[in-house]
């Protein structure tokens, strides 16, 4: 159904906007919410200071040091570490330098180039030491202020903050959203009881997706204690092979047979059994549907369906809030059915991030995602679940091997059906039932965090849903 409005020609100013989005929030849906009886402060009369990270060039590294924010790693309401494309660190010396970047404990981080109006708190007990650069605004709300931190944040994933980001963005090419404009955003004036109910609320979701984390981290240390893989500090990019290693093989490539990559599964193999991945899962490739089919979040319906893309996938789960929506209609006709503990694989692009579904989750996965489900023969080895996904996640084990199956599929690196091929080895069972209880506790704080964000969202929303 196509909506209309009417704007004045008085009503267009200096920036002489013509995009029907720039008004519909200022003209209509603003208008419409004072009547209602709500009020508005603006951000940057509550806000001490509204800046962005630093502009200029600060090299990365991969050594450990001081960590330097992608805009993506910002999703709603937390921050993601992503393992297979960062270069995640500046050093001690340039984070010094560049004051620019320096964070404060609770400053809301939002994005404001190319993918627009991410946001989430920043605690350094949960994220580390940490700087931004220019795609990144921080917002330091004056101490005098009664609104939260986690109640902006909170309010920046409702529709009506959604719709406010989008009226205030510019750029042709490449969205920008400048932090002039990042001033003028209304907040909403609440009671508070629903102030004090969303902070807390925000607060404890923090709590459990970093809780989550912990034990998934704590997971590994189990698992790689247990194979006993020694660290690999031999960084060197040649070796040399006789041709005769490559007679049974249909794979050429260098990294194929790289001692680094191989060393890690053949002193394993010499420990423990092993399977491949393909005689433990039944793999189903998800599907394209189109971007004629892409809903965004402020035009979704209740019924639309998550559409999860490869950076959909965060903190070894999957987003609540992805960028895009597929009709339900487009999911009945394409009949998925995944379920809660199946395991998603990225298996092009950007190979082997790994999440696993929970109760909360109902979405449709994008044809770079393979869904895992354990078949009857995992059982017989008793293989859990819980355990193949912390497999899957180890760098050592899984991540390792998917680099030595990798090839470039005319421009985009794919893994392919070699998938199938990832050796998986059969610790002790008592091992096997230890990896499987912390996971299962990580994802009952997963699942819970997703009630709360739902929960806390619903609270806000209500208010301007209300007669």
């Amino acid at each position: 159904m196509l909506n209309t409005f009417v704007i004045n020609k008085n009503d267009i100013g200096e920036e002489l906007r013509f995009e029907p989005n720039y008004y519909y929030y200022s003209k209509i849906l603003k208008e419409i919410n004072i009547k209602k009886g709500i009020r508005f402060s603006q951000l940057g009369d509550i806000a001490d200071k509204i800046s962005d990270g630093e502009h200029s060039h600060i090299p990365r590294q991969k050594s450990k040091g001081v960590r330097y924010l992608y805009g993506r790693n910002i999703k709603e309401g937390s921050i993601n570490f992503d393992p297979i494309s960062d270069i995640p660190y500046i050093s001690e010396e340039n984070y010094n330098n560049f004051k620019r970047i320096h964070l404060k404990d609770n400053d809301i981080l939002l994005t404001i180039v190319g993918t627009i109006g991410k946001s989430a708190i920043y605690k350094q007990k949960y994220d580390g030491k940490a700087g931004i650069p220019r795609h990144i605004a921080k917002i330091t709300l004056d101490k005098k202020s009664e609104i939260t931190a986690e109640f902006i944040t909170a309010f920046f994933r409702t529709k009506v903050g959604k719709w406010q980001l989008h009226n205030i963005t510019t750029g042709n090419i490449q969205p920008l959203l400048s932090i002039k404009n990042i001033k003028t955003l209304d907040i909403p004036k609440v009671t508070e009881q629903l102030m004090t109910d969303v902070t807390r609320l925000e607060k404890k979701q923090m709590e459990l997706n970093s809780e989550s984390i912990s034990l998934i981290e704590e997971a590994k240390k189990v698992f790689l204690d247990n194979i006993k893989i020694e660290k690999n500090n031999n960084n060197k990019k040649y070796y040399s092979e006789n041709i005769s290693s490559f007679i049974n093989n249909d794979l050429l490539t260098p990294a194929y047979l790289y001692p680094k990559y191989t060393a890690p599964v053949k002193k394993m193999s010499e420990t423990f059994e092993t399977i491949n991945l393909g005689d433990i899962v039944d793999i189903k490739k998800g599907n394209e549907t189109g971007s004629d089919n892409y809903i965004d979040y402020i035009k979704k319906k209740d019924g639309d369906i998550p559409f999860i893309r490869t950076s959909d996938i965060v903190n070894y789960e999957i987003d609540f809030f992805p960028d895009y929506y597929i009709p339900k209609e487009v999911n009945d006709e394409l009949k998925q059915k995944l379920l809660p503990g199946d395991i998603l694989y990225t298996n092009d692009g950007k190979i082997g991030l790994v999440a696993m579904l929970t109760e909360e989750d109902n979405v449709i996965i994008q044809s770079h995602i393979k869904r895992l489900r354990l078949n009857n023969n995992s059982k017989k080895l008793n293989i859990t679940k819980e355990y193949l996904f912390l497999v899957l996640t180890t760098k050592e084990i899984a991540r390792y091997q998917a680099k030595r199956f990798t090839v470039i599929q005319s421009t985009i690196p794919t893994i392919s059906n070699r998938i199938l091929n990832i050796k998986i080895p059969i610790i002790q069972k008592d091992s096997i039932k230890k990896i499987t209880e912390i996971i299962k506790k990580a994802y009952d704080k997963k699942n819970e965090r997703k009630k709360i964000l739902k929960e806390s969202l619903k609270l806000i929303e209500n208010i301007f849903d209300k007669n």
